[in-house]
């Protein structure tokens, strides 16, 4: 009896020192500003979470910003890292990124990560690949693992990836691609930066992509004029919806057509850093406005449009999660337009947002600690 007690107490101490086990706890109820509520339940801490997806059996894939890929299994609450995972370049906002299935997952076991890469002369840019992901044994791997696609050129500086991946309804890959703090390049026919890009799943060119006239490059293109986009999501209707950053306020919400230009650098409901005034959106009505924008900023990062059946009241609604607000943002979509309607202060930098499989809202606190959080009602 006295060994078995031993060996109760060192099993727990040896999952939380190889961080294999979860924890599960229900701590609290959040309320909304209009009275709206959550029971929140915790999975378990993780170190930078950045982005998550879910599996078809309702196990979740998450990624680490410093370059861990954890499959996570909430029913038992285990978590066990990835194998095979590409060295990304950690460091500012660089590190591995987003994580997506193919849609036809369930048949060809595809998996889509972006990241931040680094070339031998210090300069980073971000990566998205294709790999197969193999869960047959104790030690989940990735092979066969692809690049498909590249922001070019890479920069000095480690901020403004993007790197947010969706798959439309068509099955064509999305990527937001952020300037890279570099501004003018959101507006160049040469360069990938700033953009919202369109590929087929193995990465080849679609033939309608809008802009074929400006060049190869601009031939994935599928919208310009954007600063970093950290949301990207499809609606039931098929239209594309993003998020991105603004400069000292001005966060945008777009309802992201195909041949769009969003005007950054040469309009934003924000300003510069420094106190710089940028022309406002409505002073060069040639370019695409938002549907929303916030002054101040919220700092928006993940984004869904809600489809489930726990919450029928909101389904067709947009949540986003808030970094600087740190909050839970609802957002309420009418034909083209959009307006935020509720908030839900999570107390915590807010840097990814999923819907779970029966319909429960999950999401990622940002920073090491992040927790794994399911909301449900």
């Amino acid at each position: 009896m006295k060994l078995l007690r031993i060996i109760c107490h060192i099993i727990p101490l040896f999952f939380l020192l190889t961080g294999s086990g979860l924890s599960k706890s229900t701590d609290n109820v959040i309320q909304g500003s209009l009275g709206s509520s959550f029971v929140v339940t915790s999975f378990g801490e993780f170190n930078e979470p950045w982005a998550m997806t879910f599996l078809p059996n309702g196990d979740l894939l998450v990624t680490e910003k410093p370059g861990t890929l954890f499959l996570v299994r909430p029913r038992d609450l285990s978590r066990v890292a990835v194998k095979g995972v590409p060295l990304v370049a950690y460091g500012g906002q660089g590190g591995l990124g987003d994580v997506i299935l193919h849609p036809q997952y369930k048949v060809n076991h595809w998996i889509y990560l972006s990241y931040a890469e680094q070339d031998t002369w210090g300069k980073r840019g971000a990566v998205v690949v294709r790999a197969k992901l193999h869960l047959g044994s104790a030690e989940p791997r990735i092979e066969k693992v692809d690049v498909i696609w590249r922001q070019e050129p890479k920069t000095q500086g480690r901020g403004h990836y993007s790197h947010r991946l969706a798959f439309s309804p068509e099955k064509k890959l999305f990527i937001t691609s952020g300037d890279r703090q570099q501004q003018k390049p959101a507006q160049s026919w040469n360069q990938n930066l700033g953009k919202v890009i369109r590929l087929n799943e193995d990465g080849s060119v679609p033939l309608d992509n809008p802009f074929q006239d400006k060049g190869a490059l601009a031939k994935t293109f599928w919208s310009i004029g954007h600063r970093n986009l950290l949301g990207i999501a499809f609606d039931k209707q098929g239209r594309l919806w993003t998020h991105e950053m603004g400069p000292r306020h001005g966060d945008e919400f777009n309802l992201t057509r195909g041949g769009g230009n969003f005007g950054w650098p040469l309009v934003s409901w924000g300003d510069h850093y420094s106190g710089i005034p940028i022309p406002d959106h409505d002073t060069r009505p040639e370019f695409n406005a938002p549907e929303i924008y916030w002054v101040p900023t919220v700092a928006p990062s993940g984004l869904i449009i809600y489809d489930g059946a726990l919450f029928p009241q909101w389904q067709g609604n947009a949540f986003l999660g808030g970094l600087r607000s740190r909050a839970l943002v609802r957002i309420e979509i009418e034909g083209d337009n959009a307006h935020e309607v509720e908030r839900f202060g999570m107390d915590k930098r807010i840097r990814e947002v999923e819907e779970g499989p029966t319909g429960a809202i999950w999401v990622l606190e940002d920073k090491k600690g992040g927790r794994l959080l399911r909301l449900t009602p």
